[in-house]
C-alpha cells in the first residue's frame, strides 16, 4: 500500500509540475519583467497539493525550464533565463510558495488569512526579483523596483483574489473527495 500511496505522490506532483509548465510559459510582455500567468499557477497548486509537495512541483517546473525546456515566461528556457535579468523572481517563487503555501495548509478555511499568506510571499518575491533586477541591469533598486514591482500589485492581488476564492473551494472538494 506505501508504494501505491509513493507513486501517487509523485505522479500528483508531476501533474502539477506539468501545469504550471502549460500557465508559466504565457505571459504578456510589458518590459524587462512580463506579466506572467506563473504565480497564480503556483497558487492552484498550492491549493491542490499543499506547501511541500507543491513546493517540490514548482521547483521541478524550474528545474525542467533550466535544462532549456521553454517553459517560463514568453516560451524561453535555459540556464540563460534563470540567471537573467528576471531570475530572481523565478527563485523567489520558491520562496512565495513556502510562505503562500504554509499559510494554505494552516488557515485554508480561513480565506482572509490565506490572502495575507500570498501577499506576504508575493512581496518575499518581488524582493528577490527586484535585487536580482538591479544587479543584472545595473539600475538602481528604486528604478526596479519600478519597473518589475509596481505595474505587477493590481494585476498579482487580482490573481491572489482569484486563487483564494476558487483555490479554497478546489481544496474543499479534494478533502471531501478524500484526495487531500
Amino acid at each position: 500500500m506505501q508504494k501505491k500511496s509513493n507513486v501517487y505522490q509523485m505522479a500528483i506532483i508531476g501533474v502539477m509540475a506539468a501545469v504550471i509548465c502549460i500557465l508559466g510559459p504565457l505571459s504578456i510582455p510589458i518590459g524587462v519583467v512580463p506579466i506572467s500567468f506563473t504565480n497564480l499557477a503556483i497558487y492552484f497548486v498550492l491549493y491542490t497539493l499543499g506547501m511541500k509537495k507543491g513546493t517540490i512541483s514548482y521547483i521541478i517546473y524550474m528545474l525542467i525550464g533550466f535544462v532549456g525546456v521553454p517553459v517560463f515566461s514568453g516560451f524561453t528556457g535555459g540556464p540563460s533565463k534563470l540567471l537573467g535579468p528576471t531570475g530572481g523572481y523565478i527563485i523567489g517563487f520558491i520562496f512565495m510558495a513556502l510562505i503562500a503555501g504554509f499559510f494554505i495548509d494552516v488557515f485554508f478555511d480561513k480565506w482572509y488569512l490565506c490572502f495575507v499568506g500570498m501577499v506576504l510571499g508575493t512581496a518575499v518575491c518581488y524582493v528577490f526579483g527586484t535585487i536580482w533586477l538591479s544587479y543584472q541591469t545595473n539600475i538602481s533598486i528604486s528604478a526596479a523596483f519600478a519597473a518589475g514591482v509596481i505595474p505587477f500589485i493590481p494585476g498579482d492581488l487580482a490573481k491572489i483574489l482569484i486563487a483564494t476564492f476558487i483555490g479554497s473551494k478546489i481544496r474543499k472538494q479534494l478533502i471531501r473527495a478524500n484526495l487531500f
